[in-house]
């Protein structure tokens, strides 16, 4: 193929993708599987059309009690600022598709305790938007910084917060998922396992260990703790950002955790949206996985930093 024919063909997958979605208004920037929007996430997706999503892979601004550059919502009015979204997400969401919301957890201002408004969305989410809980997951940062530190590290009355909840959550009862895409090596003991083989038993917490876990499967299937730290230093977004004297989004999403969604819940040329992007992540790693993408962020000083990934 001809540097020309190639070109042309990359513009057409990019028309198809805008054509698909439906959306008006002309993206900031493209690649050959999706492209991003500069705007207010609630104002793009109602240029949406209904069903045609199949997954919402995000992580919003946090209800944190510090003030964040990015923007957040308190904790006393995120539920409220996000349920919007919530109707939005769900309309134009495909029948079997996913909504994966990561959420980060906060105090209560000016005491060692903490608020509850991931589980008030969870549950608002269901009982008034129509969502189905899926399944949760818990996002273990192990490079999280030892914070409030007036709890954790002045009066040492709380330990060091380290785990975000992730909701995944559904329009019907059964989203497409495929926990053979997201396997995980085997342990050296379960190698020596299907090596050496077992006798199958009871066992004293009363399940029976039959002799189909002597099966290879190719790799473990994955718990729901899933271990992400984001400690990028010397990255190709940050070293491009910096000579562009351009600030990084604070609070990137790990690109292994974006890797494990998207592989266990679309398939290739699907269509991907995240609708808070900040320095996609989401939509970089979608493209890596040939999934079609779509990303709305609302500050353009990111949106120009995120064009960066797509250098690596």
């Amino acid at each position: 193929m001809t540097q020309a024919s190639s070109k042309q063909l990359g513009l057409f997958q990019r028309q198809k993708i805008i054509r698909q979605a439906e959306v008006d208004i002309q993206p900031y920037y493209t690649q050959s599987y999706g492209a991003a929007y500069l705007g207010n996430s609630l104002e793009l997706i109602k240029d949406l059309k209904d069903s045609s999503i199949n997954l919402i892979l995000t992580s919003p601004p946090f209800a944190l009690t510090r003030k964040k550059e990015y923007g957040n919502e308190s904790a006393e009015n995120y539920v409220d600022w996000f349920l919007p979204f919530g109707y939005e997400f769900k309309r134009v969401l495909t029948q079997n598709g996913s909504f994966v919301i990561d959420l980060g957890g906060a105090y209560l201002p000016g005491n060692p305790v903490r608020s509850i408004y991931q589980y008030e969305l969870l549950i608002r989410l269901c009982k008034e938007v129509g969502f189905f809980l899926a399944q949760e997951f818990y996002h273990y940062n192990p490079a999280r910084l030892p914070t409030p530190a007036e709890w954790v590290t002045v009066r040492r009355i709380r330990v060091k917060d380290s785990v975000n909840v992730v909701w995944w959550l559904s329009k019907t009862e059964n989203p497409k998922a495929d926990n053979r895409k997201v396997l995980k090596p085997y342990s050296e003991s379960m190698k020596q396992l299907l090596k050496n083989g077992y006798k199958a038993k009871l066992r004293p917490s009363g399940h029976n260990i039959s002799t189909k876990f002597q099966k290879d499967n190719s790799g473990a299937i994955p718990p729901n703790l899933i271990e992400a730290a984001n400690t990028e230093s010397n990255s190709v977004y940050l070293r491009k950002c910096k000579e562009a004297g351009i600030k990084p989004h604070p609070a990137r999403f790990p690109v292994t955790f974006a890797d494990f969604f998207i592989n266990f819940l679309t398939d290739e040329n699907d269509l991907v949206l995240d609708p808070f992007a900040g320095s996609n992540t989401t939509g970089f790693v979608a493209e890596s996985l040939h999934r079609r993408w779509m990303s709305f962020e609302l500050n353009e000083e990111y949106l120009i930093g995120s064009q960066y990934r797509f250098n690596e």
